[in-house]
C-alpha cells in the first residue's frame, strides 16, 4: 500500500493537475452567496453580508478533498462594492490557501424596469504546496522535497441584471502560472476558467411570498478543454425580512449530460440576520463504491444595515 501511494505522489510532483489554483466551485454558491461565483455580486444588498463555507467531499475516504472559505462583500457609496475571499483546500497531500480582493462597479440602464449592468475586477493570490512529511516519516528515498509556488492572478466579472432574470459571466485566473517549482513539460500553465452564472426568479408580485428560481451554471477549463453544467432549481418561502428555501442541483460532465457527477439537495433559512444553509451531494460515478457523499455547510451573518440611494444596489 505505501509502494501505491508513493506513486501516487510522484506522480502528482511531476503533473499536478487536481487542483486548480482556486476554490473548488461547488453548490456552495446557491447557498445565497452568489459573490463566490462572481466578484460582480460585490456590493449588492443592504448588508455587509458575512459567508463561512466548509466542504467535506468523499465521506468515508482518507485524505479526500476539504476545504473552507470565509467570504464577505460591502457597498461602498451607492453604486459601488468591495468583496474579500480567504480559502483553504486540502487534497491529499497538496494543499493550496489563499486570498481575493474585488471591486465592483453597478451601472443603472433603467431604473423603473429593474435594469442594470456590473463589472468587476479581483487580484487574488493562491500558495500551492505539495507536503511530503507523511512520506519523510515513513523513510521513504523516492521523495525528497516539497514543492511550493506562489501565483498572483487577476479575475474579471460581469453582471447584467433586467426584472427577475440575471446573467454573469466571469474569467478566472487570466495570467499563465508559474511553473519554475514544477516541471514544465507536464504541468499546463495555462489555468483560465470561464464561468457563466444564470438564472430567473419567478414571482406573481412582490407582496407574494413564494417564489421559483431555476439557474444554470457553466464552467470552461482553457488548459484541457474539461467543461461541466449545473442544472438547479429552487423554491424560496418568504416571512417578512426571514426566508426558507428547498431545491436540487445536477451536475455533470458536458460530454456525458446523461450521466451525472452528482445530484443534491439544499434547503437553508434565514431568520433575522443570522443565515445556514446545507447541502449533501450524493456521487452518482464510480467514487459511490467508496464514499456516500459530499457535505456542504454555510454559515452566515448579516451586518450594518445601510439602504442605498441608487436601486442598482437594491
Amino acid at each position: 500500500m505505501r509502494k501505491i501511494t508513493s506513486i501516487l505522489i510522484l506522480i502528482t510532483i511531476f503533473s499536478v493537475k487536481g487542483q486548480e489554483l482556486t476554490i473548488p466551485q461547488v453548490s456552495q454558491y446557491l447557498s445565497d452567496n452568489p459573490f463566490l461565483m462572481s466578484p460582480s455580486y460585490a456590493g449588492i444588498g443592504n448588508y455587509v453580508k458575512v459567508r463561512m463555507n466548509g466542504l467535506t467531499q468523499w465521506v468515508g475516504v482518507q485524505d479526500a478533498p476539504d476545504t473552507q472559505s470565509l467570504s464577505a462583500d460591502v457597498r461602498l457609496g451607492n453604486r459601488s462594492g468591495i468583496g474579500m475571499v480567504l480559502y483553504n483546500d486540502s487534497n491529499g497531500e497538496t494543499k493550496q490557501r489563499g486570498g481575493k480582493i474585488s471591486f465592483a462597479h453597478h451601472l443603472t440602464i433603467d431604473k423603473y424596469e429593474d435594469h442594470y449592468f456590473s463589472m468587476a475586477l479581483s487580484f487574488n493570490l493562491n500558495q500551492f504546496r505539495i507536503d511530503i512529511q507523511n512520506f519523510r516519516d515513513n523513510n521513504d528515498l523516492a521523495v525528497v522535497d516539497d514543492r511550493a509556488s506562489s501565483n498572483p492572478n487577476f479575475d474579471l466579472g460581469t453582471l447584467y441584471r433586467r426584472g427577475g432574470f440575471y446573467l454573469s459571466l466571469n474569467v478566472s485566473n487570466i495570467l499563465d502560472k508559474n511553473l519554475q517549482k514544477f516541471n514544465p513539460i507536464f504541468e499546463p500553465n495555462t489555468l483560465r476558467n470561464y464561468f457563466l452564472y444564470s438564472g430567473y426568479k419567478f414571482r406573481k408580485s412582490r407582496r407574494d411570498n413564494f417564489e421559483i428560481e431555476p439557474s444554470v451554471f457553466f464552467q470552461y477549463f482553457e488548459s484541457d478543454n474539461r467543461s461541466i453544467t449545473d442544472m438547479n432549481i429552487k423554491f424560496r418561502w418568504y416571512d417578512f425580512i426571514d426566508y426558507y428555501y428547498v431545491g436540487l442541483t445536477y451536475r455533470f460532465l458536458n460530454d456525458q449530460p446523461g450521466t451525472p457527477l452528482y445530484v443534491a439537495p439544499i434547503l437553508g433559512l434565514k431568520k433575522g440576520d443570522l443565515y445556514f444553509g446545507y447541502s449533501y451531494q450524493v456521487i452518482m460515478n464510480e467514487i459511490l463504491g467508496y464514499s456516500s457523499g459530499t457535505h456542504v455547510f454555510t454559515l452566515g451573518v448579516d451586518l450594518f444595515q445601510g439602504i442605498s440611494n441608487c436601486t442598482c444596489t437594491y
